[in-house]
């Protein structure tokens, strides 16, 4: 039975197997609240015998390469698994789903375990199309499937029946083109790609949160929701460095923002280049800046270096320099 490592040190995707049913119970009586309406046979599997059958269902699919399940473990306890719903190799279409219980949510764990079934369906098993059916309220399984860089094909309207309602269902997909290659000692290109795209939503959030054109109205508090608490933001911009807390950085740049010193302001990456290493990550960017100073008309450009480290929470920023130019 393999075990492959999901980023964080005790974090692991394994094979979920018959014999791990009193296992699968325990982690459907926690995860049950949180995964039923997404996952039908969270539903079925409320005693040893139904949790059994499920994981055997699967492993009659696995022994005739129609279907595949597999666990997440975090420091030793099952909280979510990934799963091939439908495989289907003569025709080069599979279905992917997961599911997680609340407590392990925002680690990125789903998103890096669908990543490495999609590496496996593409590479190893030549598949073209990798589908992720999903209701179309479910927008925590929406945002995963943004994550892994899939496509929404369309929609399916009042196509399944849950709770007494019909439900629309989305469509949405990633073709074997769309994935470029991966370097053998990195994680697969899905789950970079995925990682990849919520460091860039970090980075536009921040950028973001000073935006006052149009007459809209900055944001600059949100800066304390992409850094951890403890985060450092230092302007190189002088004779010396300016080094700030994040209480130090933001209360200044609130009033200038919103007391008519600075207006119509907006800042902007230009370039960005971005790595991944497990749980920690650097971007080095260049950006424009432009806006009206006292009433002055200015433009300026610059360059940053930020910091990022995978938290509980998911990727949070922990420091950034900048330097204009």
């Amino acid at each position: 039975m393999f075990t492959l490592p999901l980023g964080d040190d005790d974090a692991q995707l394994r094979p979920l197997e018959p014999w791990h049913a009193r296992e699968f119970l325990a982690h459907m009586d926690r995860a049950r609240p949180y995964v039923d309406p997404w996952i039908p046979w969270a539903t079925y599997s409320t005693d040893l015998d139904s949790a059994t059958a499920t994981l055997q269902r699967y492993a009659d699919r696995q022994a005739e390469d129609t279907r595949r399940i597999y666990g997440i473990w975090l420091g030793g306890t099952l909280v979510g698994g990934v799963m091939f719903t439908d495989f289907d190799a003569a025709t080069g279409v599979c279905e992917l789903g997961c599911w997680l219980e609340a407590e392990a949510a925002g680690r990125g764990l789903v998103t890096r375990a669908c990543g490495v079934l999609i590496d496996w369906a593409f590479r190893e098993r030549g598949m073209s199309r990798v589908e992720w059916w999903v209701a179309a309220h479910n927008t925590r399984s929406v945002d995963t499937a943004r994550r892994l860089g899939m496509t929404r094909d369309g929609v399916l309207r009042q196509r399944s029946a849950y709770g007494g309602k019909r439900h629309d269902i989305e469509i949405w997909s990633l073709l074997s083109d769309d994935v470029p290659p991966a370097d053998a000692d990195e994680l697969p290109a899905p789950a970079v790609k995925a990682e990849k795209a919520e460091l860039d939503r970090l980075m536009r959030v921040f950028l973001g949160a000073f935006t006052n054109t149009g007459g809209s109205r900055p944001n600059v508090d949100v800066v304390r929701e992409v850094f951890i608490p403890q985060g450092t933001i230092i302007a190189n911009v002088g004779s010396e460095p300016v080094v700030y807390d994040l209480d130090r950085f933001i209360e200044p740049r609130q009033k200038l923002l919103t007391d008519g010193t600075l207006t119509e302001f907006s800042e902007w990456e230009v370039a960005e280049r971005t790595e991944i290493f497990a749980s920690i990550a650097h971007r080095s960017s260049e950006y424009r800046k432009s806006g009206f100073l006292n009433g002055e008309p200015f433009e300026g450009a610059g360059r940053k270096t930020t910091q990022f480290v995978r938290t509980p929470a998911g990727w949070r920023m922990s420091s950034m320099v900048w330097e204009d130019v």
